[in-house]
């Protein structure tokens, strides 16, 4: 498979950076989209070039390190799936490919495709923690009794990996998928009731601090999302911001 490749390439956040165009050849349609990166770099490491500057970590699905924007898409034209799951399959012999950072203004590019998301992190620690002993001598797992329904629900809620993708697709950069999951997973259990008012008032504080965007409830959020994180959350963060703020 030969393609070829029109990448984002920016040497530092204050530099304007451009879309720059390669050559890949005898790409294997059984490949990772990170390995065929891998192929593009060391080729131009060969020629003496500076390399293209991506992230990733696990390569399996998990970190969610590698997040790229592909042809317009979050993680590109597949579903289900972060870029490193992503593979050549999905593309044709002679295809043009777009590779793009995700683009948000609370998601600074480092350098090339690699953007700072620590703005996620700060939202995480302005959740601060759960203060019900879960380490250590703690209460047998069957002594609190937890809806099934609503244990499934905070489950589904942690699988967020964080990568972003919600936020580069969205049309206002919005981190509410993000928000509503990391809040729901707390939300719904009640280990997560003791300090549940301060949490999702600083969550959704640091949020607006970090300069996210607001949703306007289009969707494409969930459809872009790897792990197929719900609207649901959303509408369950907002609930129990209502809540919390009657509650001050």
């Amino acid at each position: 498979m030969n393609l070829t490749l029109k990448i984002w390439r920016q040497k530092n956040a204050s530099d304007k950076g451009k879309m720059v165009e390669y050559k890949v050849t005898d790409i294997s349609e059984h490949m990772s989209f990170l390995e065929m990166l891998d192929v593009l770099n060391e080729q131009l490491v060969a020629k003496g070039e500076e390399p293209v500057a991506f992230d990733h970590d696990c390569r399996e699905g998990i970190c969610g390190m590698c997040s790229l924007y592909i042809n317009g898409e979050a993680h590109g034209p597949d579903r289900g799936v972060t870029t490193c799951q992503l593979h050549m399959r999905m593309f044709n012999d002679g295809d043009t490919i777009f590779i793009e950072p995700f683009r948000a203004k609370a998601f600074p590019v480092i350098k090339d495709l690699v953007v700072d998301r620590s703005a996620f992190d700060r939202i995480q620690q302005a959740g601060g923690f759960v203060s019900v002993n879960t380490s250590g001598n703690t209460q047998d797992a069957n002594a609190i009794p937890v809806n099934k329904e609503n244990a499934d629900k905070a489950f589904d809620a942690a699988t967020c990996i964080g990568c972003g993708a919600c936020v580069a697709t969205c049309k206002n950069s919005s981190a509410m998928l993000f928000v509503g999951a990391k809040v729901s997973q707390y939300a719904l259990l009640p280990q997560g009731q003791v300090e549940a008012t301060d949490r999702v008032l600083n969550m959704v504080a640091q949020m607006d601090l970090e300069g996210f965007g607001n949703c306007t409830n289009t969707g494409a959020c969930e459809v872009e999302c790897p792990k197929g994180i719900s609207l649901e959350n959303i509408a369950r963060m907002n609930s129990e911001y209502l809540k919390a703020s009657l509650k001050g």
